[in-house]
């Protein structure tokens, strides 16, 4: 069975920063890209980030240059650092397989999520 367990969210200030970790299990991980896709209460699912199973990056235009992703297929765990965060980032963050033709189009198996809000 697949399975996302993610973790590491929680309350900040806007400008603060946070460190979400998602362990996935029951797949070969290195065979995959990942991503991380948001959901705001009353709003669609927002794809955030995804990795390819070469490293390589893709980001969206609301979040270049504050998040970064990163995978270690020594320990099935993919980790996405917010920076300078605004109140737009509060949401639930989860991650899932990222199996479409492009990037950030077309997610499997999202686990269960870990909630950031941001707020003064």
């Amino acid at each position: 069975e697949v399975k996302f367990m993610e973790s590491g969210g929680g309350s900040v200030q806007p400008g603060g920063s946070l460190r979400l970790s998602c362990v996935a299990s029951g797949f070969t991980f290195r065979d995959y890209s990942i991503a991380w896709v948001r959901q705001a209460p009353g709003k669609e699912l927002e794809w955030v980030s995804s990795i390819s199973t070469q490293q390589s990056t893709f980001y969206s235009d609301s979040v270049k240059g504050r998040f970064t992703i990163s995978r270690d297929s020594g320990t099935n765990t993919v980790t996405l650092d917010l920076n300078n965060l605004k109140s737009e980032d509060t949401a639930m963050y989860y991650c899932a397989q990222d199996v479409g033709s492009r990037f950030g189009k077309a997610f499997n198996n999202r686990g269960q999520g870990t909630q950031v809000t941001v707020s003064s």
